[in-house]
């Protein structure tokens, strides 16, 4: 068994699609409509499918917005450089939730950024070798 993808509900999908591929650097893998059932599937990720984990960005087209609830945490994301990721991220437009620097009882250098639906993002600086 593989992970496949995780799936967010996302209330404009060209917005979405915007912040994940142009502030995040990903790529958009495929997507597909589905006119009679009135959703788009659009996948992306840094790598193919066949390769690791990506995501699934649905867009029902009746629905503009959800409410996200309390139990969902965030999609945490790898980077060299969390301080360099908060500058770039910023300067495309993206919105730092959580400026860069070491979590509470820890050393491991971390960030938030949030999506145009609220969805958190964990940046992870990656650890010296």
């Amino acid at each position: 068994m593989r992970l496949l993808h995780t799936m967010l509900r996302v209330g404009n999908l060209d917005r979405s699609l915007a912040f994940y591929t142009e502030v995040l650097g990903m790529r958009l893998l495929r997507r597909s409509d589905y006119p009679e059932g009135k959703f788009t599937l659009a996948f992306v990720g840094y790598q193919d499918e066949s390769e690791g984990a990506v995501l699934e960005l649905t867009h029902n087209w009746e629905t503009s917005e959800y409410d996200l609830g309390n139990a969902y945490g965030h999609i945490a994301l790898e980077v060299e450089d969390a301080y360099k990721a908060c500058e770039q991220i910023k300067q495309k437009g993206g919105r730092v939730t959580r400026e860069a620097g070491p979590m509470k009882h820890g050393k491991t250098v971390i960030a938030f950024v949030t999506d145009p639906d609220g969805y958190q993002i964990e940046l992870i600086q990656r650890k010296a070798a």
